[in-house]
């Protein structure tokens, strides 16, 4: 392929605001680059605006008037003469068309090339392409059809157990398991529904299920000259309503064999067609199975701090990079190994039985500190958790040389973190540390759902 010159950032717009903005901000500092951070009226009061360089209101506190409004973004980025954009992840961090208009406005978008974005991004498109290049996978349908009696055909001709997806948007938002044929009309309305108010569109298409498989997700840096490098793997089997809850790595019980096996194959893969900057291949394992391809995430993972603590590599300063037009081999000019056992969780601001989201004001926030721990977070005390977005509040990283150590850490952190004002998800991610299946390794995608249905 062709490689691109490397360009000279000096000021990043930060398009998004919380931990992952905060993020961008302390990683741009690190490499001498100025930041620029944007807001809506909701978040004003965030405490990561002052560690910007300059701050701007973007609009009202629904996100479509602010995050999610391209005009209000690029115009920010025009006014404080940004050369560069970093989207992080969510809102508009997978739109192929917003980082094709970042671009002709003579930016730096900080992600892969919008190509891989609209390839990728569109579930069947990037199923089809890795198919192409030999990657395992179930079977699958193309898009269906807006048609339930022919969906309907579709479904049974392919045989149960399926999995209703929508071909765009990701974070497992509208995917619905269907176990028989009585169960596809209300599911495909539901999905349908989901779809278009979630990504705007409701394509849908079905895939073979795997009932309680490993969710493993392997991450990828690469340069514009051809260059790829696998970060290793982790492990994200422990979610509820397929969103993850708990991250790891290396993933426990899966042999290394298996893992570096398809951690060359997809580097070979992805070296082949030419992907850029970062990227995430999620995958789907069972012993039987072996490792099954489920989609490509074109986008900086919420989870990545844990392949930061066991690799020393700093993620995002490396896409700003590589983002740039740097070689890979300056980026990482040093060997990469995996060392100790990292896990994370994610805590929310929600009720811990039903799980409803529990907007309010934090009185207190405290976050624990202590040796292996680290806290990501956008809020601080005194801050408001708003209504009109993800309530996550923060993530919390433990780092040991096993995972027994790692783990004993996270659990003792999140005991000593400090809330007033929100209930928080915390003692259900305590439950699930504890669990007997999770002590030992034995992870699956439902756990994480068998455990939030005991009472607490």
């Amino acid at each position: 392929m062709q490689s691109q010159p490397s360009r000279s950032i000096r000021r990043i717009l930060v398009a998004n605001r919380g931990a992952v903005a905060a993020r961008v901000i302390r990683a741009a500092k690190v490499l001498g680059i100025q930041t620029v951070a944007v807001y809506s009226a909701a978040d004003a009061q965030m405490p990561y605006l002052q560690a910007a360089d300059a701050a701007l209101c973007i609009g009202g506190a629904s996100a479509t008037d602010s995050y999610l409004n391209q005009e209000a973004v690029l115009s920010a980025a025009r006014e404080s003469d940004a050369d560069a954009l970093h989207p992080g992840y969510g809102f508009l961090s997978e739109n192929a068309v917003f980082a094709e208009r970042v671009e002709s406005e003579g930016l730096c978008f900080i992600g892969p090339s919008p190509r891989w974005i609209k390839t990728l991004g569109h579930k069947t498109a990037a199923r089809e392409l890795m198919l192409a290049h030999g990657m395992p996978m179930t079977r699958s349908s193309a898009l269906l059809p807006d048609d339930l009696d022919e969906v309907t055909r579709i479904a049974c001709d392919m045989g149960f157990p399926l999995m209703l997806k929508p071909a765009n948007g990701g974070g497992g938002i509208g995917m619905l398991p269907v176990r028989a044929a009585h169960e596809i009309a209300v599911a495909w309305r539901q999905a349908q529904s989901t779809s278009a108010k979630a990504f705007g569109t409701s394509e849908l298409y079905f895939e073979t299920l795997i009932d309680m498989p490993r969710h493993v997700e392997f991450q990828f840096l690469a340069d514009r000259h051809g260059q790829v490098r696998c970060l290793y793997e982790r492990d994200c089997s422990m979610q509820r309503r397929n969103q993850k809850v708990i991250e790891e790595t290396p993933a426990p019980g899966i042999p290394r064999d298996a893992v570096q096996a398809m951690a060359r194959r997809l580097e070979a893969i992805l070296a082949d067609i030419g992907y850029d900057v970062i990227g995430t291949v999620e995958m789907l394992y069972t012993p039987v199975t072996g490792f099954t391809f489920l989609e490509v995430n074109t986008r900086l993972q919420v989870e990545h701090a844990v392949t930061e603590e066991v690799t020393g590599v700093d993620i995002v300063a490396a896409q700003i990079r590589l983002a740039a037009g740097e070689p890979l081999s300056a980026v990482l000019s040093a060997p990469v190994e995996c060392r100790g056992h990292a896990v994370e969780a994610r805590i929310y601001a929600e009720d811990p039985v039903r799980f409803f989201p529990s907007p309010g004001e934090l009185a207190v926030f405290e976050p624990p500190v202590g040796e292996g721990i680290r806290v990501e977070t956008g809020y601080g005390s005194g801050t408001r958790v708003s209504s009109h977005y993800d309530p996550m509040l923060a993530k919390v990283i433990a780092h040991g040389a096993d995972r027994g150590t790692a783990v004993a850490r996270l659990a003792d952190a999140l005991e000593r973190f400090r809330f007033e004002g929100v209930k928080t998800n915390i003692p259900y991610v305590l439950r699930v540390l504890r669990d007997p299946a999770f002590v030992a390794g034995q992870l699956h995608t439902q756990l994480g759902a068998a455990i939030a249905s005991r009472t607490l």
